[in-house]
């Protein structure tokens, strides 16, 4: 049996003896290794059943069969999906709210309610034909943890609280992590959304009031600095590392940000066969001129975690037998050095300026639609995960997140951290994306230990 329950059911065994179990406190396991008596299997632990049945059964608000899961902002399913969150955080004897933007908050009242909360969560939005572990095992997995500290008898100091958080992906409104966005107080995502549409020409407002969401004062989801003591984030790794080193657990230290780019070139066009070589003024071309460009800007950085995508590349007219007259270009850079990814950026600008003028075609457009800052996991945050692994047993990797998380935001309120746990092949945001229940379970016993100790800080 885990080592989580050794520290906490036999510790709250011993202080249920001396004292009234109501007003039981984390206290007595806090820093310091109580002796270790016979333990029984018949302790309390994660119940994987149960949370399976739930990842299982919220995969069923999609808008596309099975095994993928798409589930847009304030779609139907959305808000079915929802709905069926806060009945789960209901049952667990959690104080539910909402935001004006749909954050849903969970919270366990601590002994000393007054002290800044422990946060936790993700989200539950789903890119179209995903999987349905991604932001779920950090919503219902942050659920269960707190279920599991209520059954060994805990009582936080600190409240905790469980966040969903609204929009995590781009999807709809080209806008990720939104939900977070805000609760990091964004004034300029606030004045943005006020003129932001979806691709069927909805606006955002009319969006948020068609899902129940009616109250257009976005500021008032912003949250200030402190509101609480710590965030960490359970998630699925997203990524090949921790299974194919054979680890459970990775402890989060750094979050990548990305700088994303929009760039337009206009040529003349023409026929394909009638215009010749000489003659050209391709847009097309100089937009795989320039995505090889990123390629090559990012190998220079010299660094491995700089990285580059062009995940976007459309030409017009789009006919086998038409030289391009126009060419879309949407660039993703990535990095946890904030200087190292914007050096890359400039140099992007700088290649796609002297491609225009080289093949003698417009650059209409070169935006950089955000370059948010790359984000530090809390040193205390770190040492509680760290401590809890090893206390369980649990071998784990320091590692950076190169993906978008919300933690990437919360680390504007709080410090903040992340516990990874493996998935199958590194798959994420495809069907295919799985984590075994063991895998999840542990990470629910690591979120859990570390909540706890944070609680008493």
């Amino acid at each position: 049996m885990a080592t989580l329950f050794l520290c906490l059911y036999a510790a709250f065994a011993l202080v249920s003896a001396q004292s009234d179990p109501t007003i039981k406190t984390m206290e007595e396991f806090s820093g310091y290794r109580l002796p270790r008596p016979d333990f029984d299997d018949s302790a309390p632990s994660v119940d994987i059943e149960a949370l399976q049945g739930q990842i299982d059964e919220l995969s069923m608000f999609s808008d596309t069969p099975a095994p993928s899961v798409t589930r847009v902002l304030y779609s139907e399913k959305d808000v079915l999906a929802r709905r069926y969150i806060k009945s789960l955080m209901s049952r667990s004897g959690l104080v539910v709210r909402e935001d004006s933007v749909g954050n849903i908050f969970g919270r366990w009242v601590g002994s000393e309610p007054d002290l800044p909360p422990v946060a936790t969560g993700s989200h539950i939005d789903a890119i179209p034909y995903s999987g349905k572990y991604d932001g779920v095992v950090g919503v219902l997995g942050a659920i269960e943890a707190i279920n599991l500290l209520k059954r060994l008898g805990v009582k936080p100091k600190r409240s905790l609280e469980v966040i969903m958080f609204t929009s995590e992906e781009p999807t709809r409104f080209g806008i990720s992590c939104l939900g977070s966005r805000l609760l990091a107080g964004s004034r300029e995502l606030v004045e943005h959304l006020k003129f932001t549409v979806d691709g069927q020409n909805v606006s955002f407002f009319d969006a948020a009031n068609n899902a129940g969401y009616p109250n257009k004062d976005l500021s008032s989801v912003f949250l200030e600095k402190g509101s609480y003591y710590a965030f960490i984030e359970l998630h699925i790794e997203q990524g090949p590392i921790l299974e194919e080193e054979a680890l459970p657990i990775g402890v989060v230290t750094a979050i990548a940000a990305p700088a994303s780019i929009k760039v337009d070139f206009e040529g003349n066009g023409g026929h394909a066969g009638a215009v010749l070589m000489p003659k050209r003024n391709d847009a097309g071309l100089a937009a795989a001129e320039l995505a090889l460009a990123v390629e090559k800007h990012v190998l220079e950085s010299g660094s491995i975690d700089t990285v580059g995508t062009v995940g976007i590349l459309e030409l017009h007219p789009g006919a086998i037998n038409s030289i391009p007259s126009k060419a879309h270009v949407e660039i993703d850079t990535r990095d946890i050095d904030e200087k190292r990814r914007n050096d890359v950026v400039d140099k992007i600008h700088q290649s796609a300026l002297s491609i225009s003028k080289a093949r003698n075609v417009k650059l209409s457009e070169f935006t950089i639609v955000n370059q948010d800052p790359p984000a530090l996991s809390g040193d205390s945050i770190i040492k509680a995960t760290e401590t809890a692994c090893q206390e369980l047993n649990l071998p784990y990797k320091k590692m950076i997140s190169r993906a978008y998380h919300d933690s990437l935001f919360m680390a504007r309120i709080s410090p903040m951290g992340m516990i990874f746990i493996p998935c199958h092949k590194g798959y994420s945001h495809k069907p295919e994306e799985f984590s075994a229940p063991k895998d999840i379970a542990n990470g629910v016993k690591v979120l859990a230990l570390t909540l706890a100790k944070l609680s008493l800080s």
